[in-house]
């Protein structure tokens, strides 16, 4: 692998050669459409040749020949292991425990990990009206653990009240006290334009662990809509490789679909 420092290295190409690199180990990864898709495709050319590819459309077991660009591109369903119902896929593959990873992407996250994908603002009148859970709402309580990709760390993005809440955590869950009790630990990891925010437990915080090079934690702590935990030992994230920006570059996104 080409080791060799790139210059002009966005914050998209940050964010997805950091979650890529998380994926090592993991073996069935629920990939969500947008960035996740690149750190996925990224992670199967690199940190995890092995990781088993589930899209929403019902396709297990992918082997896209290029970049999906969207759930039900053509190219994740040509060599896929299998294509099953939507009903077969959340009710089986999903609710079943199949699942290691749900990637996922959000407008707004708090502090426990919940997730907004529908509005912005007030409901009756939003600001943004957004496309709304898709698969989320299932993939948050029922895959073993949750990555999450945010473009944007803001005191917008990270509010400490939601606008909506469309993917509950497991702290919202259990506030509610009815139903069943989710099966996974929620978000574990977020990644950002600013660093890595992790948690351990299901009901834990999300805790600053790494910040990106020319970042301080109180940049983090400025741009978060509450009082961040922040780790005794935080990193300094490892910039993309030449290899991985080479990869994203010219081989995965070549017309800059998700990467800008």
């Amino acid at each position: 692998m080409t080791t060799a420092r790139v210059e002009g290295i966005s914050a998209t190409e940050v964010i997805v050669s950091v979650a890529a690199r998380e994926l090592a180990g993991k073996r069935r990864v629920f990939a969500g459409v947008g960035l996740p898709t690149l750190a996925v495709d990224l992670a199967k050319r690199t940190s995890n040749p092995d990781v088993e590819l589930i899209y929403e459309s019902g396709v297990c077991g992918a082997h896209p020949s290029a970049m999906a660009e969207g759930i039900a591109d053509s190219v994740v369903v040509s060599g896929a292991e299998s294509v099953v119902s939507m009903q077969a896929l959340f009710g089986y593959v999903l609710q079943g425990g199949n699942v290691d990873v749900g990637f996922l992407g959000a407008a707004q996250i708090d502090r426990y990990g919940s997730l907004n994908t529908s509005i912005i603002g007030d409901w009756d009148k939003p600001t943004v009206r957004l496309p709304g859970a898709g698969g989320a709402a299932e993939i948050m309580p029922n895959a073993g653990e949750i990555f999450v990709v945010m473009r944007r760390h803001d005191p917008s993005a990270f509010p400490a009240e939601l606008d909506f809440c469309t993917s509950p955590s497991p702290v919202r869950a259990r506030a509610a006290g009815d139903g069943i009790a989710p099966r996974g630990r929620g978000v574990t990891k977020v990644f950002t334009n600013l660093g890595v925010l992790s948690r351990q437990g299901p009901f834990d915080e999300l805790e600053l662990v790494s910040v990106h090079e020319g970042v301080t934690v109180d940049d983090v702590r400025a741009q978060t809509g509450w009082e961040l935990t922040v780790a005794d030992d935080v990193t300094v994230t490892a910039p993309p490789t030449g290899e991985e920006i080479h990869l994203l570059r010219d081989v995965i996104d070549t017309v800059r679909l998700y990467l800008r």
